[in-house]
């Protein structure tokens, strides 16, 4: 049976991550990948104000980003250029 994974969908990563420590639910944990953070940082900068770490993460996957370990390694599934 695979294990189902609750999003956490909060700006307070740090806080959620002891949270799930104290109540021994890790397992249901999700961090953003680290270029969601770094992607938020540049829209905010370029649009001027915030956005959330669940819109950014919904917009990249929208626009074909995905965290599998099997991409290319940056997080990004490799196009096909035939």
């Amino acid at each position: 049976m695979a294990k189902k994974s609750v999003k956490l969908y909060t700006d307070n990563v740090i806080e959620a991550f002891y949270d799930a420590i104290r109540n021994n639910s890790l397992d249901r944990l999700h961090i953003p990948h680290s270029d969601v953070f770094y992607v938020r940082q540049a829209v905010e900068a370029h649009y001027g104000r915030p956005f959330t770490l669940e819109h950014v993460e919904w917009a990249m996957r929208m626009e074909g980003w995905t965290d599998n370990a099997e991409g290319n390694g940056a997080g990004v599934q490799p196009s096909n250029t035939e």
